[in-house]
């Protein structure tokens, strides 16, 4: 695209991954590896068959559920414009010290974000590596597409999750054609979000109890 390749790297990122290094390398997201990814910086290979990494999925979830909060965020918009258009967007900077080649839910339609134009758009943050399983945004926007209000679409999208992952982190918003908007949450006490539109002269920001 006529981009000039360059190094993205700054000294602050340089400094963060040097003091990770001599720290041997905590925190990190390997689990059921050797040698031990609490004590080492690998290289790492697997100790478990892929049937008994699934059957241990619910425990990572819980032991990484206080790392996954402190050290990244998501920003996820849905747009309605004068036309009635709608549009969604997500930006994250995924999980500090991720492993290489982690692709999140933000970048993956259904999971991160979704719309129809005809419905309305939703998108979704918190733990992305269980939540991208069940495409909560499309959850929430099919919901609306059938009659739901978005805060019933959001609320559903996040029960749906809970049995499977009791002990997940995350959060739907969602905004329909009507200019209705609601959300969702589970794991934290509150959920705040942020709405603006022409019935007020300023930001508001919403914030909901999680279930």
């Amino acid at each position: 695209m006529g981009f000039t390749e360059e190094s993205l790297q700054t000294d602050e990122s340089k400094k963060m991954y040097d003091l990770w290094k001599a720290g041997h390398c905590q925190q990190n997201f390997r689990k059921d590896v050797l040698p031990n990814p609490r004590t080492s910086c690998g290289p790492y290979h697997p100790k478990r068959s892929a049937a008994e990494f699934d059957s241990q999925a619910q425990k990572a979830t819980e032991s990484a559920n206080n790392e996954i909060t402190s050290n990244h965020d998501t920003i996820g918009m849905v747009i309605i414009d004068a036309n009635a258009d709608v549009s969604v967007g997500t930006s994250t900077n995924g999980a500090t010290h991720k492993i290489p080649g982690r692709v999140g839910d933000a970048p993956l339609p259904g999971a991160g974000a979704y719309v129809d134009n005809a419905v309305g758009g939703a998108a979704a943050t918190g733990d992305g590596d269980v939540m991208m399983r069940f495409l909560p945004s499309y959850h929430a926007v099919e919901l609306m597409a059938n009659g739901a209000t978005p805060s019933e679409a959001t609320r559903s999208a996040i029960e749906r999750i809970k049995p499977f992952y009791p002990a997940f982190t995350g959060a739907v918003i969602a905004a329909d054609k009507k200019g209705r908007y609601g959300a969702a949450c589970h794991g934290i006490p509150t959920f705040s979000y942020c709405v603006f539109n022409n019935h007020s002269d300023a930001v508001q920001v919403i914030t909901v109890d999680c279930i």
